[in-house]
Protein backbone atom coordinates (compact mmCIF):
# COMPACT_ATOMS: atom_id res chain seq x y z
CA UNK A 1 0.00 0.00 0.00
CA UNK A 2 3.06 2.53 1.09
CA UNK A 3 4.73 2.04 -2.66
CA UNK A 4 1.27 2.23 -4.62
CA UNK A 5 0.46 5.86 -2.75
CA UNK A 6 3.98 6.31 -3.32
CA UNK A 7 3.63 5.52 -7.13
CA UNK A 8 0.51 8.00 -7.06
CA UNK A 9 1.78 10.81 -4.85
CA UNK A 10 5.08 11.10 -7.37
CA UNK A 11 5.67 11.72 -11.01
CA UNK A 12 7.52 8.33 -12.08
CA UNK A 13 10.34 10.35 -14.54
CA UNK A 14 11.78 6.76 -15.76
CA UNK A 15 11.23 3.23 -14.66
CA UNK A 16 15.03 2.19 -15.72
CA UNK A 17 17.27 1.13 -12.37
CA UNK A 18 20.37 2.52 -14.85
CA UNK A 19 21.72 5.55 -12.91
CA UNK A 20 22.28 7.13 -16.76
CA UNK A 21 18.64 7.20 -17.53
CA UNK A 22 17.74 8.87 -14.18
CA UNK A 23 20.72 12.02 -14.80
CA UNK A 24 18.95 12.20 -18.40
CA UNK A 25 15.26 12.04 -17.66
CA UNK A 26 16.16 14.76 -14.16
CA UNK A 27 18.14 16.79 -17.16
CA UNK A 28 15.39 16.75 -19.17
CA UNK A 29 12.76 17.57 -16.93
CA UNK A 30 14.80 20.25 -15.37
CA UNK A 31 15.07 19.07 -12.18
CA UNK A 32 18.92 18.48 -12.01
CA UNK A 33 20.86 21.22 -13.65
CA UNK A 34 24.29 20.73 -14.29
CA UNK A 35 26.96 23.07 -12.61
CA UNK A 36 29.75 24.87 -15.23
CA UNK A 37 33.45 24.45 -15.04
CA UNK A 38 33.10 20.91 -13.78
CA UNK A 39 33.81 18.63 -16.66
CA UNK A 40 37.14 17.02 -15.42
CA UNK A 41 35.54 16.96 -11.42
CA UNK A 42 35.27 13.59 -10.51
CA UNK A 43 32.47 12.80 -7.40
CA UNK A 44 35.16 13.41 -4.44
CA UNK A 45 35.26 17.28 -5.61
CA UNK A 46 31.76 18.40 -5.44
CA UNK A 47 33.11 20.37 -2.30
CA UNK A 48 35.37 22.30 -3.93
CA UNK A 49 35.06 25.35 -5.88
CA UNK A 50 33.88 25.72 -9.52
CA UNK A 51 37.28 26.03 -11.48
CA UNK A 52 38.60 24.74 -14.14
CA UNK A 53 41.45 21.45 -13.80
CA UNK A 54 43.74 19.23 -15.27
CA UNK A 55 43.15 15.18 -16.04
CA UNK A 56 44.52 12.67 -13.14
CA UNK A 57 46.13 9.44 -14.01
CA UNK A 58 44.35 8.12 -11.28
CA UNK A 59 40.45 8.05 -10.16
CA UNK A 60 39.60 7.99 -5.99
CA UNK A 61 38.16 4.62 -4.91
CA UNK A 62 34.31 4.03 -4.37
CA UNK A 63 35.56 4.19 -0.66
CA UNK A 64 36.80 7.87 -0.98
CA UNK A 65 33.96 8.69 -3.26
CA UNK A 66 31.12 7.46 -0.96
CA UNK A 67 30.34 7.68 2.64
CA UNK A 68 27.90 4.91 2.47
CA UNK A 69 30.52 3.05 0.75
CA UNK A 70 32.43 3.42 4.11
CA UNK A 71 29.66 2.64 6.43
CA UNK A 72 29.11 -0.85 4.38
CA UNK A 73 32.62 -2.27 4.55
CA UNK A 74 32.81 -1.07 8.49
CA UNK A 75 29.45 -3.14 8.66
CA UNK A 76 30.73 -6.03 6.89
CA UNK A 77 34.00 -5.93 9.13
CA UNK A 78 31.76 -5.82 12.44
CA UNK A 79 29.34 -9.29 11.32
CA UNK A 80 32.79 -10.65 10.95
CA UNK A 81 33.55 -9.79 14.26
CA UNK A 82 30.23 -10.75 15.84
CA UNK A 83 30.19 -14.07 14.09
CA UNK A 84 33.63 -14.88 15.91
CA UNK A 85 32.01 -13.46 19.17
CA UNK A 86 29.19 -15.66 18.27
CA UNK A 87 31.37 -18.87 17.97
CA UNK A 88 33.49 -17.80 21.06
CA UNK A 89 30.70 -17.69 23.30
CA UNK A 90 28.65 -20.70 22.50
CA UNK A 91 32.45 -22.71 23.03
CA UNK A 92 32.27 -20.54 26.79
CA UNK A 93 29.29 -21.89 27.25
CA UNK A 94 29.50 -25.54 26.44
CA UNK A 95 33.05 -25.59 28.52
CA UNK A 96 31.01 -23.56 31.56
CA UNK A 97 27.29 -25.42 31.56
CA UNK A 98 27.31 -29.13 30.64
CA UNK A 99 23.27 -29.20 31.00
CA UNK A 100 22.87 -27.04 27.64
CA UNK A 101 25.09 -29.33 25.71
CA UNK A 102 23.11 -32.56 24.50
CA UNK A 103 26.41 -35.05 24.40
CA UNK A 104 30.18 -34.43 25.24
CA UNK A 105 31.96 -34.35 21.72
CA UNK A 106 34.95 -31.29 22.18
CA UNK A 107 35.10 -29.05 19.22
CA UNK A 108 38.91 -30.85 17.86
CA UNK A 109 39.84 -31.20 14.30
CA UNK A 110 38.34 -35.05 14.35
CA UNK A 111 34.81 -33.45 14.98
CA UNK A 112 35.35 -30.25 13.04
CA UNK A 113 33.22 -30.82 9.37
CA UNK A 114 31.10 -28.70 7.41
CA UNK A 115 27.99 -30.01 7.28
CA UNK A 116 26.71 -31.36 10.44
CA UNK A 117 27.13 -34.80 11.83
CA UNK A 118 26.47 -37.15 14.99
CA UNK A 119 30.28 -35.76 16.83
CA UNK A 120 29.30 -32.06 16.25
CA UNK A 121 30.03 -29.56 19.42
CA UNK A 122 26.71 -27.92 20.01
CA UNK A 123 24.63 -26.34 22.69
CA UNK A 124 20.98 -25.98 22.84
CA UNK A 125 18.02 -24.71 24.73
CA UNK A 126 14.43 -24.85 24.47
CA UNK A 127 11.23 -22.58 24.10
CA UNK A 128 9.17 -22.30 27.24
CA UNK A 129 6.28 -24.37 26.37
CA UNK A 130 4.41 -24.56 22.75
CA UNK A 131 2.08 -21.60 23.15
CA UNK A 132 1.87 -17.93 21.24
CA UNK A 133 4.96 -16.52 23.65
CA UNK A 134 6.94 -19.36 22.71
CA UNK A 135 6.57 -18.93 19.18
CA UNK A 136 6.97 -15.12 19.32
CA UNK A 137 10.16 -15.31 21.35
CA UNK A 138 11.27 -18.24 19.07
CA UNK A 139 10.70 -15.41 16.33
CA UNK A 140 13.06 -12.76 17.74
CA UNK A 141 15.69 -15.35 18.51
CA UNK A 142 15.69 -15.78 14.79
CA UNK A 143 15.28 -12.12 14.16
CA UNK A 144 18.42 -10.68 16.63
CA UNK A 145 20.46 -13.43 15.06
CA UNK A 146 20.05 -13.97 11.05
CA UNK A 147 19.29 -9.81 10.95
CA UNK A 148 22.43 -8.63 11.02
CA UNK A 149 23.78 -10.74 8.73
CA UNK A 150 20.65 -9.89 6.43
CA UNK A 151 20.99 -6.62 6.33
CA UNK A 152 24.78 -6.28 6.04
CA UNK A 153 24.22 -9.00 2.55
CA UNK A 154 21.54 -6.80 1.54
CA UNK A 155 24.11 -3.04 1.92
CA UNK A 156 27.15 -5.04 0.29
CA UNK A 157 24.90 -4.77 -3.41
CA UNK A 158 25.74 -1.19 -3.21
CA UNK A 159 29.76 -1.46 -3.42
CA UNK A 160 28.38 -3.97 -6.29
CA UNK A 161 25.54 -1.26 -7.94
CA UNK A 162 28.68 1.85 -7.77
CA UNK A 163 31.36 -0.44 -9.44
CA UNK A 164 28.64 -1.65 -11.87
CA UNK A 165 28.11 1.99 -12.82
CA UNK A 166 31.20 3.18 -12.54
CA UNK A 167 32.28 0.47 -15.16
CA UNK A 168 29.20 1.06 -17.99
CA UNK A 169 30.76 4.58 -17.66
CA UNK A 170 34.20 4.09 -18.44
CA UNK A 171 32.85 2.50 -20.90
CA UNK A 172 32.68 5.71 -22.90
CA UNK A 173 36.28 5.65 -23.54
CA UNK A 174 36.08 2.05 -25.37
CA UNK A 175 35.60 1.14 -28.99
CA UNK A 176 31.87 0.43 -28.40
CA UNK A 177 31.57 3.25 -26.10
CA UNK A 178 28.31 4.03 -23.56
CA UNK A 179 25.13 2.67 -24.81
CA UNK A 180 22.41 3.94 -22.68
CA UNK A 181 19.95 0.95 -23.55
CA UNK A 182 20.65 -1.63 -21.35
CA UNK A 183 19.43 -5.04 -20.14
CA UNK A 184 19.71 -4.99 -16.10
CA UNK A 185 19.54 -8.70 -16.41
CA UNK A 186 22.11 -9.01 -18.49
CA UNK A 187 24.13 -6.51 -16.56
CA UNK A 188 24.01 -8.43 -13.34
CA UNK A 189 25.31 -11.82 -15.20
CA UNK A 190 27.89 -10.22 -16.80
CA UNK A 191 29.53 -8.05 -14.39
CA UNK A 192 31.88 -10.35 -12.27
CA UNK A 193 30.94 -8.45 -9.11
CA UNK A 194 27.30 -8.70 -9.31
CA UNK A 195 27.95 -12.42 -9.92
CA UNK A 196 29.60 -13.16 -6.99
CA UNK A 197 27.32 -11.50 -5.09
CA UNK A 198 24.11 -13.36 -6.31
CA UNK A 199 25.96 -16.47 -5.72
CA UNK A 200 27.44 -15.59 -2.18
CA UNK A 201 24.32 -14.84 -0.44
CA UNK A 202 22.35 -17.52 -0.46
CA UNK A 203 24.89 -19.62 0.16
CA UNK A 204 25.94 -17.18 3.25
CA UNK A 205 22.51 -17.64 4.30
CA UNK A 206 22.48 -21.70 3.47
CA UNK A 207 25.90 -21.85 5.72
CA UNK A 208 23.67 -19.67 8.65
CA UNK A 209 21.00 -22.50 8.45
CA UNK A 210 23.62 -25.46 9.44
CA UNK A 211 24.78 -23.41 12.47
CA UNK A 212 21.77 -22.10 13.61
CA UNK A 213 18.75 -24.56 13.39
CA UNK A 214 15.32 -25.50 14.91
CA UNK A 215 14.87 -28.62 16.14
CA UNK A 216 11.41 -29.99 17.50
CA UNK A 217 10.14 -32.90 19.76
CA UNK A 218 7.15 -34.73 18.77
CA UNK A 219 5.30 -36.69 21.51
CA UNK A 220 2.43 -38.83 20.34
CA UNK A 221 1.85 -37.13 17.35
CA UNK A 222 1.49 -33.85 18.39
CA UNK A 223 4.43 -31.25 19.16
CA UNK A 224 6.39 -31.33 22.65
CA UNK A 225 8.61 -28.73 22.89
CA UNK A 226 10.88 -26.59 20.72
CA UNK A 227 14.71 -26.44 20.59
CA UNK A 228 17.25 -23.96 19.57
CA UNK A 229 20.39 -25.53 18.60
CA UNK A 230 23.56 -24.10 17.62
CA UNK A 231 27.15 -25.92 16.06
CA UNK A 232 30.13 -24.26 16.90
CA UNK A 233 32.18 -25.89 13.82
CA UNK A 234 29.65 -24.73 11.44
CA UNK A 235 29.76 -20.93 13.25
CA UNK A 236 33.33 -20.66 12.91
CA UNK A 237 32.87 -22.27 8.90
CA UNK A 238 30.48 -18.73 8.95
CA UNK A 239 33.02 -16.86 10.27
CA UNK A 240 35.46 -18.07 7.87
CA UNK A 241 33.43 -17.38 5.01
CA UNK A 242 31.96 -13.98 6.18
CA UNK A 243 35.77 -12.87 6.68
CA UNK A 244 36.56 -13.71 2.97
CA UNK A 245 33.37 -12.07 1.35
CA UNK A 246 34.20 -8.84 3.54
CA UNK A 247 38.16 -8.92 2.10
CA UNK A 248 36.65 -9.11 -1.20
CA UNK A 249 34.35 -6.16 -1.06
CA UNK A 250 36.58 -4.25 0.83
CA UNK A 251 39.14 -4.84 -1.77
CA UNK A 252 36.70 -3.87 -4.47
CA UNK A 253 36.26 -0.95 -2.48
CA UNK A 254 39.69 -0.06 -2.66
CA UNK A 255 40.28 -0.19 -5.98
CA UNK A 256 40.96 2.52 -7.97
CA UNK A 257 40.44 3.33 -11.53
CA UNK A 258 42.67 4.48 -13.96
CA UNK A 259 42.46 6.93 -16.46
CA UNK A 260 41.86 10.39 -16.93
CA UNK A 261 38.15 10.21 -17.02
CA UNK A 262 36.33 11.24 -13.67
CA UNK A 263 35.02 8.54 -11.77
CA UNK A 264 31.04 9.34 -10.78
CA UNK A 265 29.90 5.77 -9.59
CA UNK A 266 26.66 6.75 -10.39
CA UNK A 267 26.28 10.17 -9.03
CA UNK A 268 23.47 11.93 -10.79
CA UNK A 269 24.88 15.48 -10.32
CA UNK A 270 28.41 14.42 -11.26
CA UNK A 271 27.26 12.56 -14.36
CA UNK A 272 25.16 15.51 -15.49
CA UNK A 273 28.05 17.75 -15.00
CA UNK A 274 30.20 15.66 -17.13
CA UNK A 275 27.31 14.58 -19.92
CA UNK A 276 26.40 17.66 -21.91
CA UNK A 277 24.89 15.60 -25.16
CA UNK A 278 22.52 12.76 -24.18
CA UNK A 279 22.39 10.10 -26.83
CA UNK A 280 21.68 5.93 -27.43
CA UNK A 281 25.51 6.00 -27.68
CA UNK A 282 28.19 8.24 -26.09
CA UNK A 283 32.22 8.39 -26.66
CA UNK A 284 34.50 10.53 -23.73
CA UNK A 285 37.44 12.57 -24.93
CA UNK A 286 39.10 15.12 -26.12
CA UNK A 287 36.55 17.37 -28.74
CA UNK A 288 37.92 20.72 -28.68
CA UNK A 289 40.89 23.38 -28.24
CA UNK A 290 40.00 26.44 -27.03
CA UNK A 291 41.76 30.18 -25.64
CA UNK A 292 45.06 29.11 -23.77
CA UNK A 293 44.96 29.69 -20.26
CA UNK A 294 47.92 31.14 -18.01
CA UNK A 295 48.94 28.68 -15.43
CA UNK A 296 51.32 28.67 -12.89
CA UNK A 297 53.53 30.93 -14.70
CA UNK A 298 53.64 28.06 -18.20
CA UNK A 299 51.05 29.09 -21.32
CA UNK A 300 48.98 25.89 -21.91
CA UNK A 301 46.46 25.30 -24.84
CA UNK A 302 43.30 24.63 -22.85
CA UNK A 303 40.19 22.19 -24.40
CA UNK A 304 37.09 23.57 -23.98
CA UNK A 305 35.94 20.32 -23.90
CA UNK A 306 32.14 18.81 -24.42
CA UNK A 307 33.97 15.38 -23.17
CA UNK A 308 31.21 13.44 -25.19
CA UNK A 309 29.98 13.34 -28.35
CA UNK A 310 27.27 11.31 -29.69
CA UNK A 311 26.74 8.45 -32.62
CA UNK A 312 24.18 9.74 -34.25
CA UNK A 313 24.18 9.63 -38.75
CA UNK A 314 26.21 11.80 -40.40
CA UNK A 315 28.71 13.40 -36.99
CA UNK A 316 30.99 10.52 -35.58
CA UNK A 317 30.75 6.72 -35.50
CA UNK A 318 34.45 6.56 -33.46
CA UNK A 319 35.72 7.48 -30.37
CA UNK A 320 37.39 11.00 -29.85
CA UNK A 321 40.62 11.48 -29.31
CA UNK A 322 42.39 10.74 -25.66
CA UNK A 323 42.30 14.19 -23.57
CA UNK A 324 45.57 15.95 -23.38
CA UNK A 325 47.04 15.38 -19.72
CA UNK A 326 49.19 18.40 -19.67
CA UNK A 327 45.98 20.57 -20.81
CA UNK A 328 43.28 22.46 -18.07
CA UNK A 329 39.80 21.81 -19.21
CA UNK A 330 37.27 23.93 -18.36
CA UNK A 331 34.29 23.16 -19.95
CA UNK A 332 32.12 24.41 -23.10
CA UNK A 333 32.30 27.80 -23.35
CA UNK A 334 34.10 28.52 -20.23
CA UNK A 335 37.55 29.79 -21.94
CA UNK A 336 36.12 33.55 -22.07
CA UNK A 337 34.54 33.24 -18.56
CA UNK A 338 37.80 31.91 -16.24
CA UNK A 339 41.50 32.37 -16.32
CA UNK A 340 44.20 30.58 -14.33
CA UNK A 341 46.98 32.48 -12.63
Amino acid sequence: MIALSGIQAVKILTWSSSSFDLTAALVHHTQLTPATLRCMRCVCDLDMDESPAKPQEMQPSALHAHSSIRKVVISLWLIVAACAGWAGLVMYIWDKYPSMRPGNYALTQKTWSFLPNALSNVIWYDMPGINLQAWILLFVNMAVVQGPLTLVLHCSELIANVNRDERQWRSATGRKGLRMATNPVKMIFTHPICLVLFVTKPFLHWMFGLSFNISRLVVDGQLGSLEVIMLTAQIWNLCIALFIFACFFTFVALRRPRGPQPAAYGHVQTLANLVDEWSPVMWWGHKEDGIPYCHAGKVLTCSRCYYFDTFTQGTSDHPLPDVKMDCVYAGSGAGSLVSLS
